[in-house]
């Protein structure tokens, strides 16, 4: 594959590993209310952009379905997985679902060992 380099252009590529994971929300009332309730993380930043609001995080970050329950006012139970699956269009990183939370990896490894899953190559 032949990469086109322009030497005006101040865009490089760049191969390294970011340590970033992240996700993107419908920007309407759902997805107004996990924003808010993820930008109180400490490794969080939210960016409100006119048609989606996107979450980016370093490391890891969680997703806790009863945080969002009470900070939309709703009864524990009305925020959960497939909740949050509507309200995302795209993420990035390793993504795990738990019964009362996702979590978002930014390095896969980091994901494989919190579910014990062997990245060896099987010979």
């Amino acid at each position: 594959m032949t990469t086109f380099k322009n030497p005006e252009s101040p865009f490089k590529p760049d191969n390294t590993a970011s340590n970033m994971c992240g996700f993107t929300l419908m920007n309407n009332q759902v997805g107004a209310i996990v924003a808010e309730v993820m930008k109180g993380k400490d490794n969080v930043t939210v960016t409100h952009l006119p048609s989606m609001i996107r979450v980016d995080a370093k490391g890891r970050t969680d997703v806790v379905y009863s945080e969002i329950d009470e900070a939309a006012g709703e009864e524990e139970g009305w925020f959960d997985q497939a909740e949050f699956e509507e309200s995302m269009s795209t993420h990035y990183g390793r993504m795990v679902h738990l019964d009362d939370r996702t979590i978002m990896f930014a390095n896969p490894e980091d994901a494989a060992e919190y579910l014990d899953f062997d990245l060896k190559p099987i010979r």
